[in-house]
């Protein structure tokens, strides 16, 4: 609430003048019961203690001097045991309409991030196949907290790390190269962790056709030759399917980049000059337990392998030397566990245990007709994010995918995305700015023509609670943009929109706008209703999806 800022620079001059020093514990939040007012404050239990006052005692001096010091304050009531209830000025709560209706798309955006350097990494998905549902709500996640991040004042780059080295890499490889045998018919003999996929079919079919002289090589010359070939074409796939998903990412980095570059090595060396390493039995140890993992992690296996946690701390190390102060990564819920080992190594690598968060993204459960559709990448059993995205559209998906808390798991019902009724959540808010639409276009075939320069001729014809309230709901986007991207909640942002919809929904149900008896009502409206568009046009910006003119 811009209210804020100036509400704090004011009491902590009152404060100050009272002798005392500024609180930590100082919370002004809305209550839940809007009739209690604006805002509530508890400076004056907060500073009982220090000041020795009976706390609504002290709460009654603050008040007045608040209600001196503030214009826009009208009322500051005093409830409980000594919260401030206040409430501001009809002439506040208008001045919005002319707030946001200047700054247009820059609506909502602030400078909280500070300009911190971030890197959102998310998606990473092995290049073994196409990505499914699953990989889709983590890119739409990824996406939208990056997009959120940068309205807030970060400074943000958003990175696909390619897994293209490992056991899952050279299994791919196989896959195809069988796959490619018993085309030109040679006997197979398979093995138990293949790729069964039928895109694993079209790959080999593709390569053999460029290659005809591919099944006569050397084995180990031809898997090499199928792996390079198989995982390039399925990461032009991953490509695609997220450019079609409105996902973008900066940086597509390559795990065997880090191992031919000596990085591992290099992080290595970080971890035993910090004193967290130490050799037995032939391998090369990580003392996670003195960090607050369970037990301590081999980095380098008696046979001279590296682990795939080794690669990981080489990465991150790796992002913080090129001078991001804080770290993002999006991952499945499956790898919860991972979460302390990777803090574990974040601190060995002497950085600040909050310069690295993890996003974790449940499961998605793939509904059709009451049924949950079955999904495995190795059987081929699975539904693609690109089949999905046909089925319902990019805009469904997506919002969809944001709908509920990343860590919460997700039935997505592929009927109810699909409707064009007032039950489906995207088709709700969607609805809400078209609805919008249609009603600027008629006022202008009626001849009204507004100017956004003249709209605070018309505000203080605003005078009913539902048009105030649509101003205080609109007036909460910024604060909340800002929240979200410190909480890396995307999900805040389709709660919102979810409630600003309502609420429109709500006030066109029960107003008239072109109708209004009083022409200046019916100007005032308008400008109210291009209010309350810019913002759902904002919000739904961050969650990247569209906000059509008509539906």
């Amino acid at each position: 609430m811009r209210a804020k800022v100036e509400l704090i620079a004011i009491l902590k001059k009152i404060v100050a003048d009272m002798g005392l020093e500024w609180p930590d514990k100082v919370s002004l939040e809305a209550p839940k019961d809007p009739n209690h007012g604006d805002l509530a404050l508890n400076i004056a239990m907060v500073l009982a203690k220090p000041s020795k006052r009976n706390p609504r005692e002290l709460a009654g001096e603050i008040s007045g001097k608040l209600l001196e010091a503030a214009s826009f304050i009208v009322a500051a009531d005093i409830a409980g045991p000594g919260f401030i209830n206040l409430r501001f000025s009809p002439e506040f709560w208008r001045e919005t309409v002319t707030l946001v209706l200047g700054k247009g798309d820059s609506y909502g955006s602030s400078d909280s991030g500070k300009n911190k350097k971030v890197q959102v990494e998310f998606v990473s998905a092995n290049p073994t196949g196409p990505l499914h549902i699953g990989h889709g709500r983590g890119a739409a996640i990824g996406d939208s907290m990056a997009r959120i991040m940068r309205f807030a004042g970060y400074d943000v780059q958003t990175e696909y790390y390619i897994n293209d080295a490992g056991k899952q890499m050279r299994i791919l490889g196989l896959s195809v190269w069988l796959r490619l045998l018993e085309l030109a018919g040679r006997e197979v003999e398979w093995p138990d962790d293949w790729y069964r996929g039928e895109y694993i079919i079209d790959i080999a079919r593709e390569l053999w056709e460029k290659k005809p002289e591919l099944p006569n090589l050397e084995p180990e010359k031809g898997k090499d030759i199928c792996f390079e070939y198989a995982m390039q074409s399925i990461l032009d796939g991953i490509k695609e399917d997220l450019r079609i998903f409105r996902v973008h990412h900066d940086i597509w980095f390559s795990e065997r980049s880090l191992v031919q570059n000596g990085a591992v090595e290099q992080a290595f060396e970080t971890l035993t000059r910090n004193g967290h390493t130490y050799e037995q039995d032939e391998a090369f140890w990580f003392r996670t337990t003195d960090l607050g993992d369970d037990k301590d992690r081999v980095l380098r296996k008696s046979d001279g392998s590296l682990t795939y946690f080794a690669s990981d701390i080489a990465y991150h190390e790796n992002k913080f030397n090129r001078d991001f102060e804080y770290l993002v990564d999006v991952w499945g819920a499956d790898h919860h566990g991972y979460v302390p080992r990777m803090r574990a190594a974040i601190t060995a690598l002497g950085k600040p245990k909050d310069s690295f968060d993890v996003i974790l993204v449940q499961l998605v459960n793939l509904m059709q007709n009451g049924q949950q559709i079955a999904m495995s990448t190795r059987a081929g059993k699975f539904e693609t994010l690109i089949d999905v995205i046909k089925e319902v559209g990019t805009d469904a998906a997506r919002f969809m995918f944001l709908s509920r808390k990343s860590d919460s798991p997700l039935d997505f019902d592929l009927e109810l995305v699909k409707q064009r009724t007032m039950d489906n959540p995207v088709y709700y808010v969607q609805y809400a700015h078209a609805r919008i639409c249609s009603i600027m276009r008629k006022a202008e075939e009626s001849g009204l023509k507004l100017n956004k320069e003249n709209s605070g001729e018309y505000q203080r014809y605003l005078v009913q609670e539902s048009e105030l309230g649509l101003l205080r709901r609109v007036d909460a986007f910024t604060e909340l943009v800002a929240s979200a991207a410190s909480a890396l909640a995307p999900h805040h942002i389709s709660y919102y929109l979810m409630e600003l919809a309502r609420e429109l929904h709500g006030f066109y149900a029960s107003h008239q706008v072109l109708n209004a008896e009083d022409a200046n009502v019916v100007q005032a409206r308008l400008y109210l209703l291009l209010t309350v568009r810019q913002v759902l046009r904002n919000g739904l910006d961050l969650l990247g999806v569209s906000a059509p003119e008509s539906m």
